[in-house]
């Protein structure tokens, strides 16, 4: 895979403008109206009584905040965030050095947490709920067991796949909120707060389009945003108009629902390839040479929102409205056998 060679200004100035997309409070942060105020009272509550926060765990598909809003949190909490991810923490002693440099109050970030190996999420146990960390020093006949205390922090997890949490990690999280697609207001208030910040001259038209095409996501509408920008500087005087805006669009493959290029292949596999289906996602991720893990958690979710597919015990399911997308005939079929054995009744 070719490596794009960027200098290190430019990466610099390309890593501000997108901290300067990402809201700093949560009066402005778009969105997620029932997660913000349960928040507010969570915050409100642990600062009255001078506390550190409870532990929180962030869910939902990719793009939707999540990492926004945990920086959000501590901001609002007044303490300092430390960020890494699961996949990052290889050891117990990784997560140690960062555990034992926190200050009272202080939260630490952990994205992707549901990748956290099962040593060291065995290791977080004790420190999640009792802020000690169990350590053994020596080998053999000599060793011996010494707990270190720990100051009261907050671990904020994050996660696209609740699912693949072990039950005692979910249970040590005192708040628990799911993060959903945003509607077509929202976005536009999005796309027109992130227009205002990089400067993008564009019309209310222009705004709703780039918003009903971002697939109920905020990164994806950002990204969009950028791109209609460029077209915009090069081929139409630096506006974006509604016509600038769906050309430029339509360019980049992303039809009037949101769907790219990958959505649709991932449709017609399952409806031309293996007749609408069952099919299991391992084969749909061959079929379509991407991984099964990003059908799953970037593709997938947005196709179930729209209502495209479905999963049946057997594997996915492409519905009426797919065919219907796609401009093809949509046959009826005959209802699944049931593989369960039968039960003879006793009369």
């Amino acid at each position: 895979m070719m490596e794009r060679v960027v200098s290190p200004k430019m990466k610099e100035e390309d890593l501000a403008i997108d901290a300067s997309l990402r809201p700093k409070r949560l009066d402005d942060y778009i969105g997620q109206n029932k997660v913000k105020e349960n928040l507010k009272i969570l915050i409100g509550a642990a600062k009255a009584r001078g506390e550190a926060l409870d532990h929180v765990l962030l869910y939902g598909p990719p793009g939707l905040g999540k990492t926004t809003l945990a920086n959000i949190i501590a901001n609002e909490m007044e303490v300092k965030i430390k960020v890494s991810s699961g996949p990052a923490i290889v050891i117990p002693g990784d997560l140690a050095s960062i555990l034992t440099t926190l200050q009272k109050g202080d939260m630490l970030f952990v994205d992707e947490i549901h990748r956290l190996s099962r040593v060291v999420e065995e290791a977080l146990y004790p420190a999640m709920e009792d802020f000690a960390w169990d350590m053994i020093l020596g080998k053999g006949m000599a060793a011996k067991s010494i707990r270190l205390k720990l100051p009261h922090f907050t671990i904020i997890g994050a996660t696209t796949r609740y699912a693949l949490l072990s039950s005692p990690l979910r249970d040590r999280f005192g708040a628990t909120y799911r993060l959903d697609f945003y509607d077509v207001e929202a976005m536009e208030k999005i796309v027109h707060r992130s227009a205002r910040i990089l400067n993008v001259k564009i019309e209310d038209a222009g705004t709703y389009e780039i918003a009903r095409r971002s697939r109920g996501t905020p990164r994806v509408a950002n990204r969009l945003l950028k791109r209609v920008r460029d077209f915009a500087e090069v081929r139409a005087g630096g506006i974006v108009t509604e016509a600038v805006a769906a050309e430029a669009l339509e360019l980049l493959e992303v039809d009037h629902l949101g769907l790219d290029d990958v959505d649709r292949r991932v449709l017609e596999t399952i409806i031309k390839k293996f007749e609408g289906g069952p099919v299991g996602i391992e084969t749909i991720a061959a079929a379509t040479s991407e991984e099964a893990d990003t059908i799953m958690d970037v593709y997938e979710p947005y196709l179930l929102q729209l209502g495209f597919i479905a999963r049946t015990p057997r594997g996915r399911v492409a519905t009426r409205a797919a065919y219907e997308h796609l401009g093809l005939p949509y046959k009826e079929k005959a209802p699944e056998p049931d593989d369960r054995p039968q039960q003879q009744a006793l009369w």
